[in-house]
């Protein structure tokens, strides 16, 4: 098998393996995945809000879960670790399928939005963004974004500091689409620079002009001789 043939092979086996551990942890939470190769197998970490759902009494959850997911995906002695998700509200894939779930309750689309928006920005977040494609409210597509905060969407600032999740709303117009971009906290933009060493200078005062009645002005004596006058 050639290279490119085994590299299409392991994306789209980590690409369906992220869409079955999506919906086996529907009910913990689905916070993320990260897939790692190491010497003893493959090591598979999945984040949730609950993981105590997807671990089960006595592990029973995981071992079942791990022995199917050997003999679907035939991984290399597979071992999946749970992690908690510590802050929920900071997880981009977390409040979308969150996002998705308020929509498939019936709330309207502008106040399920606005509050995800809130809610981000109050867990600490830099900025946020949520964009909604779908049959929002008629039979025609279209696409709303709540925005707040400070985002970025080119450039390395993406790569390293802005976390996106997607899910899917299914309701009986359509499926919405849930797009979540969250930019964390600590992210530093390339354009801001701090000179170690340096005091921040504190801005002179403004003097500003005197005020100046045109009323006042208008009637008051000019000082000095009068010009004289034209003959």
């Amino acid at each position: 098998m050639s290279a490119e043939r085994k590299v299409i092979q392991e994306a789209t086996r980590r690409v369906l393996l992220k869409d079955f551990l999506v919906q086996e942890s529907a009910r913990a939470g689905f916070g993320g995945l990260e897939i790692t190769r190491t010497p003893m197998g493959t090591r598979v970490t999945l984040v949730c809000e609950r993981p105590g759902i997807l671990i089960g009494h006595r592990g029973e959850l995981i071992k079942r879960l791990t022995e199917e997911i050997h003999a679907r995906f035939q991984l290399d002695n597979p071992q999946i670790e749970v992690q908690e998700e510590r802050a929920p509200s900071l997880n981009a894939q977390l409040m979308s399928e969150k996002l998705a779930s308020t929509l498939e309750r019936g709330w309207h689309f502008r106040r399920a939005g606005h509050s995800t928006v809130r809610r981000i920005m109050e867990g600490g977040a830099r900025g946020c963004q949520v964009i909604l494609s779908g049959k929002l409210t008629g039979e025609r597509h279209r696409t709303e974004r709540f925005k707040a905060g400070t985002i970025k969407y080119c450039g390395e600032a993406v790569h390293l500091w802005v976390e996106k999740g997607f899910y899917q709303a299914r309701l009986k117009p359509g499926v919405i689409g849930v797009s979540v971009w969250i930019m964390r906290a600590d992210s530093k933009l390339p354009d801001e620079i701090v000179v170690k060493g340096a005091t921040p200078r504190a801005a002179p005062p403004v003097e500003l002009p005197p005020v100046v009645d045109a009323d006042a002005a208008a009637v008051a004596p000019i000082a000095g001789p009068l010009p004289p006058e034209a003959s």
